[in-house]
Parts: structure tokens; sequence; C-alpha cells
């Protein structure tokens, strides 16, 4: 027993190398600020998903009468975010079929309801904030965080278009670099550091070239909206749960002061 939890010891070791050689060759995911019980915010993202999202992805598990919680009536709904039926309680089906998608994109394009629960909501932020131009591809288009990936750059009107610089060692965002990070390869017993850059060769509808920068607030926002949206869609209850949490929790807490009175008075009866 005693060498076989030695054996398994000792392979974790040897392994531990190449899990840290994957995390340095990656691209450091960004940070998003999630809102979910912010409704404005993942009203935005709703309606941005179901302009550029739902066309080709489903979320079958999703119904747009589920989006009155966000403070939405029905009648809003079918104004502003029904395009693909005419009743409010069917769910987010996309009107392409599999076969169709797996023949133009080379793969099925996925079902998005519990993409943020699969993915994480940073890994989404950064993948929406991604794409650039590369004319390898069959869309034209590729993803620095998923890299050869089938999806177009259903966005580029917002974002604009983005070029991927690669640098020898380590460099400074210079002029308008709207994303950068390093990467590390271990050759020969020492460390190669590439630098990658984003650079925002020409600006869409939510983002502006100033003065020789790229200012990606607006669209970054923008992405932030949508990233809260797909959290919310992988559990619609969350807002509600956590909310009714914090009530039992305060609930326990005023219920302990008394409780712990009377235990302690009723101990200490029997000893006086």
């Amino acid at each position: 027993m005693k060498n076989k939890i030695a054996r398994i010891i000792a392979a974790c070791a040897l392994l531990a190398p190449l899990t840290a050689l994957a995390a340095s060759g990656g691209v450091a995911l960004d940070k998003v600020e999630l809102r979910v019980a912010n409704a404005e915010s993942v009203q935005r993202g709703a309606k941005v998903f179901v302009n550029y999202c739902l066309s080709c992805h489903g979320a079958s598990s999703m119904r747009y009468n589920r989006l009155t919680d966000l403070g939405l009536s029905e009648q809003q709904i079918k104004d502003n975010l029904m395009f693909a039926t005419d009743k409010v309680g069917d769910p987010m089906r996309v009107a392409m079929q599999a076969k169709d998608g797996k023949a133009w994109f080379g793969a099925t394009p996925p079902d998005l309801t519990l993409i943020a629960r699969s993915r994480g909501a940073d890994w989404l932020y950064t993948y929406l904030r991604s794409f650039y131009r590369d004319s390898s591809r069959p869309t034209g288009w590729n993803n620095a965080v998923f890299d050869k990936v089938g999806m177009p750059h259903v966005l580029w009107q917002l974002q604009g278009d983005l070029e991927l610089r690669t640098i020898e060692g380590k460099a400074e965002a210079k002029g308008p670099v709207a994303r950068s990070w390093e990467t590390v390869e271990h050759v020969n017993g020492k460390d190669k550091i590439t630098t990658h850059q984003l650079v925002l060769t020409k600006a869409g509808e939510l983002t502006r070239l100033e003065d020789g920068k790229a200012n990606m607030l607006d669209f970054d926002e923008r992405m932030t909206d949508l990233t809260n949206y797909m959290v919310w869609m992988s559990e619609p209850a969350q807002v509600k749960r956590e909310s009714i949490g914090y009530s039992v929790l305060l609930f326990l807490i005023f219920l302990l002061v008394p409780m712990t009175y009377i235990l302690k008075r009723e101990y200490w009866s029997d000893l006086h």
C-alpha cells in the first residue's frame, strides 16, 4: 500500500512541470466584473445575445418568458427580443439545422445555455474580445483564446478589426494595442518569453482610435453585459437564491443570540 501511494506521488511530481508549462503557454484571462444582480446590464446582454448569438447558437434550456425575472414584460420581450418564434413560452432555439451548421463551420455550433458554467465567466469575457483577422482561416477570423476556432467574428462591426502581432521577448504596449499578454516556453533549460499583442487596425461602432491609441472601453462594457447575461442564463434563479441565502443567514444570526442566552441560563440553573 505504501509503495502504491509513493508511486502516485511520484507520478504527480512528474506531471507538475507539464501542468506549469501548459499554464504558462496560454492566453492570460481578463477578469470580468460580474453584475448578475444588475437587471439593466443583464437586459443589455440579452439584447446582444438574441441579435448576434442566437442566429447560430441556441439556448434550448432557456425560455423567453423567463426574461420576466429581469423586470421585462411579456410584451417587451415579444417586441424587442423574439425573432425566431411567436410564443413567449418557447425555448431559445436556433432556426439553423445542425447539419447545416456542421457543413458551414466544420462543427455544429454548441448550445450556449450552460456555456458560462462549462467555460467560466473570465474565459467567455476574454474570448469575446480576442478575435483577430487571419487570412489562413476559412472564415477569415481566428481567436487568441480558442486557436483555429470555426466561429466567425459576428461582433466585428462593433469591435472593428484586430491584428495579432508576436514579438520575441518582453515588449511594452505601444500604439493602438487592445490586449497584450506574454507566454513562456522552456527551451533547452531556459525560459523563452514571447509577447502577443492584439492591435486595433480599424475601429468599429463601439471602439475608437484616439491619438494613435485604442479605446476599447465601450466594447468591453458591452461584452461585460453579454457575459453577465450568459452567467445569469446558466442559472436564472441564482439572484433569488443568493437573496434567500442572505436572509436565512441573518435569521440564524438573530436566532443565535436568544437561543445562546436561553441555553446558558438553562445550563447554569442546574448548578445553582
